[in-house]
């Protein structure tokens, strides 16, 4: 199999897993070309110097993709619009980054001729579902090298022994050797210390918060916005009209700031063990709260019912990395349909750790004072719900009956 393989794209992010990838690729497939390909979700910093250590480590070379827009555009906002969230914690903001990186990595390996294509995922994680349902959708007979899965390595501690004997410089250390995953959405913790779910997070220690402060460090003083949706997407923030990447960017400045979106929980993993992560999600938290709160007056009972129900299994198939599937696209006809009144301001109070509401309104609203009002009106009769109380009441009105005469032939 070796000396078939002579060329392989890499997803590569320059951290600890992608780093030794290079040079142990070319040692275990005959010199093989090693061509790296990275996408820029909003990884910030860590982007900086990638290609010269990429080089440096063995590729030929490296391509760095900006993908920032069209990740918020077409995949964060559909799944916000769904209400989509996993095990009612997880905003998903690894779990729909990987289906558009992978999916660029993808074109570039057929553009390149490649004969595999190579990724850094673990065989115990979600990643490496996630990675190649995405590259069996664009490039179904592209075979796929998976070292964690067949490598002798079995610890990060042994990566690093390997970076260490073959020169690679790494930003981490064993000791302060978190796992983490950072795009323009959100950053995750794992492991060290967060593997025993006894364990308290250490929001305060400086250096683990990234994103924003922990709720006790926040202002005394309360934060107001106004955000303006259009069918369900965000345009805009306290009337300044903004772009995917600059509003989430600006949310995530506001929520951070206010200790926002912290989340830490133990998730069922695809592969069915537990797992225990902590989350910042600042600007994401403060999205699904407000359109949450804009279609409580724009969806109907019914709708939002239905709704509700899909969305569940929507943050199972995008946690499953079922992006690029039938069920997926289906789905979202059905929520891009629910979203066509979804039009409004939400203002927001953002204080301590906490989203409190302040107000919302629509030109779509289905909210009707005259109806709902507890003083005296003139569309809604009163006299008139005895007669649907009975009807409503009466599968239960008969059972009660039919038993009493049961009781009493007894």
């Amino acid at each position: 199999m070796a000396k078939e393989i002579k060329k392989v794209v890499l997803a590569y992010s320059g951290g600890l897993d992608t780093s030794i990838i290079i040079p142990w690729l070319k040692e275990n497939y005959n010199n093989c070309e090693v061509i790296a390909v990275s996408g820029d979700v909003g990884q910030g910093t860590e982007l900086d110097g990638l290609e010269e250590k990429a080089i440096k480590t063995g590729a030929s070379k490296l391509y760095i993709e900006d993908l920032k827009e069209e990740f918020i555009r077409d995949y964060v906002f559909p799944t916000v619009q769904a209400g989509a969230i996993y095990e009612n914690r997880y905003m998903l903001g690894t779990s729909f980054a990987r289906p558009i990186i992978a999916k660029r990595i993808a074109e570039i390996a057929l553009k390149e001729g490649a004969d595999a294509i190579c990724h850094g995922c673990t065989g115990k994680g979600n990643d490496q579902v996630r990675f190649e349902l995405a590259i069996k959708a664009f490039a179904p007979d592209m075979e796929i090298i998976a070292p964690w899965r067949i490598w002798d390595i079995k610890s990060r501690d042994e990566e690093i022994d390997y970076a260490e004997a073959h020169n690679i410089p790494l930003k981490i250390n064993r000791e302060t050797n978190y796992s983490k995953d950072k795009n323009i959405w959100h950053l995750s913790h794992e492991g060290l210390d967060l593997e025993d779910p006894a364990n308290e997070p250490q929001y305060n220690k400086e250096g683990f918060l990234e994103m924003g402060v922990s709720p006790e460090m926040a202002p005394d003083k309360a934060t107001y916005l106004t955000i303006h949706f259009e069918k369900g997407i965000p345009t805009a923030i306290d009337g300044v009209e903004m772009g995917p990447v600059e509003l989430v960017t600006k949310l995530n400045q506001l929520g951070g700031a206010n200790g926002i979106g912290l989340a830490d929980l133990v998730e069922n993993r695809l592969v069915g063990m537990k797992s225990r992560g902590v989350y910042e999600t600042p600007g994401g938290a403060i999205l699904y709260h407000a359109h949450e709160v804009l279609e409580t007056i724009t969806l109907d009972k019914e709708t939002a019912r239905i709704k509700q129900y899909l969305s569940i299994k929507f943050a199972d198939v995008v946690y499953n990395g079922q992006w690029y599937t039938p069920l997926r696209e289906a789905m979202s006809a059905f929520v891009t349909e629910t979203q066509k009144t979804v039009t409004g301001d939400v203002r927001l109070k953002l204080y301590k750790g906490n989203i409190i509401n302040a107000g919302v309104t629509s030109p779509y609203t289905l909210y009707d004072e005259e109806v709902a009002t507890f003083d005296e009106d003139n569309v809604y009769n009163q006299a008139d719900s005895a007669g649907f109380i009975n009807l409503f009441g009466l599968p239960i009105k008969v059972r009660a009956k039919l038993e009493q005469k049961r009781n009493a032939n007894k």
